[in-house]
């Protein structure tokens, strides 16, 4: 009875010495690793990105500054992944002497083929069918344009516009013009003027005069 006694207590030891010897040969070969994650191009930083220990199962995210810090073993394997950018790896080095090592990790930035989206203004079958019916298929920007900036419009806006200042100095020019050339002497009168009828004539041929 004391033999088996004795036995258990030495086998109980032994487990003891040996999980005491594994906990400080594990403490001694963890790794404070940290660094920060940029861009290959222009060596931005990149904020919140994952840095995930595949061999540990454990990770975490970068700061906004692209700074991230994590305890590691040597030989641990960690992803590095942002959207937009290739995930890369990287190896924890298994010949670091000691407990701390600094990285700069570079992401190469990736293009994503999407399938193509199509955005229609209707909600449902129904609707379609109802513009498609209403729908004016001359009405178009480009004749709408060419609609208000015709002339009949231009004029209609035109004289629903009050005079400003520019307008009003211009008659006001006009006005002083007219007086100096007819200075002490009877006003024009352009009912016996040959340029004024040719040109009254000229505007009737060319349908000017009835458009106003």
């Amino acid at each position: 009875m004391r033999i088996n006694i004795l036995l258990f207590f030495i086998l109980i030891s032994t487990a003891l010495f040996a999980q005491e010897n594994d906990s400080l040969y594990l403490d001694s070969n963890l790794i404070q690793l940290s660094g920060v994650v940029v861009t290959h191009e222009e060596l931005e930083p990149m904020p919140y990105t994952t840095v995930f220990d595949r061999s540990q199962r454990r990770g975490v995210i970068a700061d906004y500054y692209g700074y991230f810090s994590l305890v590691v073993l040597p030989g641990d394997t960690l992803f590095f992944s942002y959207y937009g950018y290739k995930t890369s790896s990287f190896i924890v080095p298994d010949t670091l002497k000691d407990n701390r090592y600094s990285i700069i990790h570079m992401m190469h930035e990736d293009t994503l083929n999407l399938p193509a989206v199509v955005v229609y203004p209707w909600p449902s079958r129904e609707d379609f069918a109802r513009a498609f019916l209403e729908m004016k298929p001359y009405d178009d920007a480009l004749r709408r344009a060419q609609r208000q900036l015709s002339g009949e419009s231009l004029a209609f806006v035109a004289a629903k516009l009050e005079g400003d200042a520019s307008l009003a100095h211009g008659y006001l020019q006009n006005q002083q013009y007219t007086q100096l050339y007819t200075n002490k002497q009877l006003p024009v009168n352009n009912l016996l003027n040959p340029y004024a009828w040719a040109k009254l004539v000229k505007d009737w041929r060319a349908g000017k005069l009835a458009r106003e």
